[in-house]
């Protein structure tokens, strides 16, 4: 296998390096590929793969590897690194793009704001475009403009037979349409993807809440009922810890976040209007009803909750579910939280609208996620089945996952339509018909 980049077999001087350096969870899986190929070229990935093809062996992909739970990396077979696969090209009058997919997401949207564009990336910082978009990809203001795949409209793909091939709305359309929203199972490697970029809001800004945990239903009732009415253009983001050292904030208490997207400051402050409307707000720790902000102050306070060199474990579901169904869960979460930052996440994301005909296939009113953070490998037992346990508890009331929070390895959950996975199984057979690429964890 002649490749422009590197190759490391298992056991060989820098294999171990280059194992952990394709996973940004500081807890790193023990299962150890075969092979692992840093891709630097369209053809390395092509050669990597007939090599996989002709010795048997299954595939993983990385991109960025911020997939908590990191789904690449498996035991035996192949790795493929593509993260130096990291070009972007910009076409400001088609407002179009095409980007490698191990481009970060926060410099992509710094390469378009130079050209007043802009892309709905993912919240944190480091997070590579390619796991981001095949699995649907919650970024900034996708509460407006759609899960970023729905901005995909092409894709140039290695195919389990090491071809190059693309993939759109008339070409290799199957394949299209499994790229948004299959996210780990994906039976290619995506080389390319071409994107629909977006003008950039004229005002960003956001609003920040806080209120002592005690006020736990009362804060979360009122956020549950005002769901439907709030303003699509806010990120309606609720954190709940123990702490938020960022904020001064050293009791456990709930943090209301909200970006906003508009075209004036009046449109922006109009929109977060709703969040002043808490029954509570006057016992409020803090509040900001509105300031202005910027992509980098954002990235910068999302890391905040998720620093760098952490342990990690993750689970997440979403939930129509009547609010006092949900409250006994919540009261459980609240009382056995790890340290901060460990946090909980809601978001009021629906009502949604109609989305594209793509694999992408499960949302719902409300979204609930558990992140465990701590240092200290000799935790694991303590904390390492805090969100999976909490969530399990919860499923009864969930219709389903997202892909970029998922534990599927440890609770396999629902994260499309049964007609989608049908027709996603049917898409894989085709492609992949010898299973060269993993399929999600949890699954066989």
């Amino acid at each position: 296998m002649k490749l422009t980049g590197a190759v490391f077999e298992r056991d060989a001087a820098g294999y171990e390096q280059a194992r952990r350096a394709t996973v940004w969870n500081a807890r790193i899986p023990d299962r150890f590929p075969d092979l692992i190929v840093q891709a630097a070229s369209v053809s390395d990935v092509q050669a990597a793969v007939r090599y996989a093809k002709a010795h048997g062996l299954r595939v993983g992909v990385r991109s960025g590897g911020h997939s908590w739970a990191a789904n690449h990396v498996r035991d035996g077979g192949m790795l493929i690194d593509v993260s130096r696969l990291d070009d972007v090209e910009v076409d400001r009058e088609a407002m179009t793009a095409t980007v490698g997919p191990g481009k970060k997401g926060h410099e992509m949207c710094e390469d378009l704001a130079v050209h007043d564009l802009f892309f709905p990336a993912g919240h944190c910082r480091g997070v590579a475009v390619g796991g981001y978009l095949l699995q649907g990809g919650y970024g900034w203001n996708s509460r407006v403009l759609g899960p970023a795949c729905e901005s995909v409209i092409g894709l140039d793909v290695v195919t389990a037979d090491g071809d190059l091939v693309h993939a759109g709305p008339d070409d290799n359309a199957d394949l299209y349409w499994s790229a948004r929203g299959a996210g780990p199972g994906f039976f290619g490697v995506v080389t390319r993807f071409h994107v629909r970029v977006h003008a950039k809001p004229a005002v960003c800004g956001f609003s920040l809440y806080v209120y002592p945990l005690e006020l736990l239903e009362e804060v979360y009732r009122w956020a549950h009922a005002i769901g439907p009415d709030v303003d699509r253009r806010v990120e309606m983001q609720i954190l709940m810890s123990r702490g938020f050292e960022e904020l001064g904030v050293d009791r456990p208490a709930i943090v209301i976040a909200s970006p906003v997207f508009a075209d004036s400051e009046s449109e922006a402050q109009e929109a977060l209007a709703v969040l002043e409307t808490c029954p509570v707000r006057d016992r409020a720790l803090m509040a900001v009803p509105f300031a202005p902000a910027q992509l980098p102050d954002w990235y910068a306070a999302v890391m905040q909750a998720y620093p760098e060199d952490r342990r990690y474990a993750t689970d997440n579901m979403w939930t129509s579910a009547p609010f006092d169904d949900l409250l006994p869960g919540l009261r459980r979460i609240a009382e056995s939280l790890p340290p901060a930052p460990s946090h909980c996440l809601w978001l009021n994301w629906g009502p949604s609208p109609a989305r594209q005909d793509m694999a992408y296939s499960m949302e719902d009113q409300v979204y609930i996620a558990l992140y465990t953070v701590w240092s200290d490998a000799a935790e694991d037992a303590a904390y390492g089945d805090w969100a999976r346990s909490n969530m399990e508890a919860m499923a009864p009331y969930a219709t389903g996952i997202q892909l970029a929070d998922e534990n599927l390895g440890r609770r396999p959950a629902r994260f499309a339509t049964d007609a989608a996975m049908e027709r996603l199984d049917r898409a894989r057979a085709a492609y992949d018909p010898d299973g060269r690429f993993h399929s999600w964890m949890g699954r066989v």
